[in-house]
């Protein structure tokens, strides 16, 4: 049903009404006075639920609820699109930049996110790759409880890169 469809309390003119209690409970077909009397006495709104039936269906019930619960509901249908976030480092990255690093890499896969670890080798550092070997190795192995490997440290040109997706 539209929300702008939806009619509480005055806005309904249709009558009799067939009323449901705040419990679940069928109250019986009711003029609409009555049943909007009884819905102010409980503190409660009449809301015109089945507009299309003969007679009407009207609930009392609490509207500002029942609209934040129909709210979050629809926002549970909202699925999280998984990006892939790159963590570069180099292969004399010092242990503290390190640490500073795999904690925002916990943080991406915390939110669903694969994490791309890439050491980057500039001149002379291409002739000694397995530094940058050891580098990604330590970093899979401190992300191991959050993360898999996806894809393993492999050479692609001048990098060394690894996937790692969320547990």
């Amino acid at each position: 049903m539209e929300r702008s469809q939806q009619r509480i309390n005055e806005q309904i003119r249709v009558s009799p009404v067939r009323v449901i209690g705040p419990d679940g409970a069928q109250l019986g077909i009711l003029e609409t006075a009555d049943a909007l009397q009884q819905a102010t006495e409980a503190g409660l709104d009449l809301v015109e639920v089945a507009p299309n039936e003969k007679p009407p269906v009207c609930r009392i019930m609490d509207y500002g609820k029942f609209k934040y619960q129909q709210k979050k509901r629809q926002h549970k249908g909202h699925v999280h699109q998984t990006k892939n976030k790159e963590i570069r480092l180099r292969p004399k990255t010092d242990k503290h930049d390190l640490d500073f690093k795999i904690r925002k890499a916990r943080d991406f896969l915390k939110q669903k996110d694969k994490v791309v670890v890439s050491v980057v080798f500039r001149g002379r550092e291409n002739a000694h790759t397995e530094e940058g070997f050891k580098v990604v190795k330590t970093f899979i192995e401190e992300l191991d409880d959050l993360s898999k490997p996806e894809q393993g440290p492999s050479m692609q040109g001048r990098r060394i890169v690894a996937i790692l997706a969320p547990r």
